[in-house]
């Protein structure tokens, strides 16, 4: 029996897409038109041979391959819908098409069943109203129909599985009903042969029962699609990949749907308020890239939501300058603890350079009237605007070119750590030259005790080489204690 088209694998790859290339959608319209192909056979024979016999399990079975035939015809049509790209009307594209397609397809089968077992029960309560002419041919149409019913099932589970399309599962779990109620004719026949003329009717009433059961349960995950059940399956898979990621994001709300083959999941997480908004796309890239990995032929949407960041006045602070408008960097952010209580904020805010003076200014008012709203305590707000400087164009310096510097460098590391730095770099810029340096300290040593170091270190190459134009000092931990090494 082929996988319920309800349950769809979430985790499939995107040969199993609903929204395919070329290739996929026309090998899904060829399974489809087999179908059709396939229906138009059974009913002739069944509906033939079963006038001819008198069988109400192949009239049954004619009746159900009708209906199959109506409903190869709508698969035939959704799949052909179901394709096609989003457009204004539709944005999310066309794949509930074939849920559609599969609800009225349910419908039919429940419809038909219905007269089906109605008919048998009538005959069972009355034993031979009805005369089967149960012949070799007949048996012989039977076997043929069963061999029709068993290819057209493996080949729309082949397609459904390849393409992940619901309507060609409901397809083919319709034939393996029909595979099921073609035998089920064939052992009735055969009773009818041996001597027991009910066993038809018996036949009938089982075909109808295995018809309706499809049915419904085919109803059932028409329904759950159409009204965008969340697929538990999914919603497993999105969080264990953001809970796999290297910085595992914070989700405060997670939607999932599907639909013709294709997952469409919303989440929303939070990132510091005071990470910029360029940050804060990355972040929204990196849980996309991981939720795409996890769910291929994915649509996704990460809605990022601002949370305070912990700490103090300060913090609070720079974040509530980032989120004035035209603002591009805040630093030498300062708090001054005033007597009586309360504080007073003194910050530098770095502008676009071709804004006017009057521009800077409102931009400024704009800041502190954040952070005293953000901050309670704050009696007062001082901004320093500042125009954002372009990247300076900078060259490399060649070993020749920097040997005392690199010397003097290299002197002052030693003199404050006993040890080498790590790595010396030099640039020329317009306001003169720069030198990188890389110093290892040990590990357990404080931010602090880091800083008073790189700062001493910067001091001493300066006074070697009052010429520089900058100097930068950056520590990384060293694990061993050793000096010497």
């Amino acid at each position: 029996m082929p996988a319920d088209p309800r349950t769809p694998d979430p985790t499939a790859s995107d040969a199993r897409s609903g929204s395919g290339g070329r290739g996929d959608i026309a090998g899904r319209r060829r399974t489809a038109l087999l179908s059709v192909g396939a229906a138009v056979v059974l009913v002739v024979l069944k509906l033939t041979t079963g006038l001819i016999t008198g069988s109400l399990g192949l009239l049954a079975e004619a009746a159900h391959s009708g209906a199959d035939l109506v409903a190869a015809l709508l698969t035939l049509f959704a799949v052909s819908v179901a394709v096609k790209p989003p457009d204004e009307q539709h944005q999310f594209g066309h794949g509930k098409a074939e849920h559609l397609a599969a609800l009225a397809e349910s419908a039919f089968l429940i419809l038909v069943s219905g007269w089906l077992a109605t008919t048998a029960i009538e005959r069972l309560s009355s034993p031979g109203s009805h005369e089967i002419d149960a012949t070799w041919w007949a048996i012989a149409v039977i076997l043929l129909v069963i061999a029709i019913d068993l290819t057209r099932m493996i080949a729309s589970h082949r397609a459904a599985e390849r393409f992940g399309s619901p309507a060609l599962a409901a397809n083919a779990l319709h034939f393996a009903g029909d595979l099921s109620g073609s035998i089920a004719v064939l052992l009735g026949m055969i009773g009818v042969a041996l001597g027991w003329p009910e066993a038809d009717a018996v036949a009938a009433l089982l075909v109808a029962v295995l018809v309706i059961a499809a049915a419904i349960r085919l109803l059932r995950g028409s329904i759950d699609v159409l009204m965008d059940r969340a697929d538990q399956r999914s919603v497993i898979a999105v969080r264990q990949a953001v809970a796999a990621m290297e910085r595992p994001a914070d989700v405060r709300r997670l939607r999932t749907r599907h639909a013709a083959g294709r997952n469409f999941v919303d989440v929303v997480i939070a990132v510091r308020a005071d990470a910029g908004l360029e940050l804060a796309h990355a972040r929204a890239d990196e849980v996309e890239d991981a939720i795409e990995q996890a769910l291929p032929n994915t649509d996704v949407v990460v809605h990022v939501e601002p949370v305070a960041r912990e700490g103090g006045v300060r913090e609070t602070a720079t974040a509530a300058a980032l989120r004035v408008a035209r603002v591009h960097e805040v630093h030498n952010v300062d708090v001054l603890s005033l007597p009586g209580g309360g504080e007073e904020v003194t910050l530098h805010v770095k502008v676009a350079p071709e804004l006017s003076l009057e521009e800077g200014h409102e931009i400024a008012e704009r800041v502190e009237r954040e952070i005293r709203g953000a901050v309670a305590s704050v009696r007062g707000v001082t901004t320093h605007i500042e125009p954002l400087r372009p990247p300076t164009p900078a060259r490399a310096v060649d070993e020749d070119d920097g040997e005392f510097e690199r010397a003097s460098v290299d002197a002052a590391v030693r003199q404050a750590t006993g040890r080498g730095p790590s790595a010396i770099e030099m640039r020329d810029t317009e306001r003169g030259r720069v030198v990188l340096v890389t110093i290892l300290l040990p590990a357990g040593c404080t931010v602090g005790d880091a800083h008073r170091e790189a700062g001493r270190i910067e001091e001493a190459v300066r006074e070697r080489c009052p010429w520089l134009a900058d100097v930068l000092v950056h520590t990384e931990p060293c694990p061993d204690p050793d000096p010497d090494r």
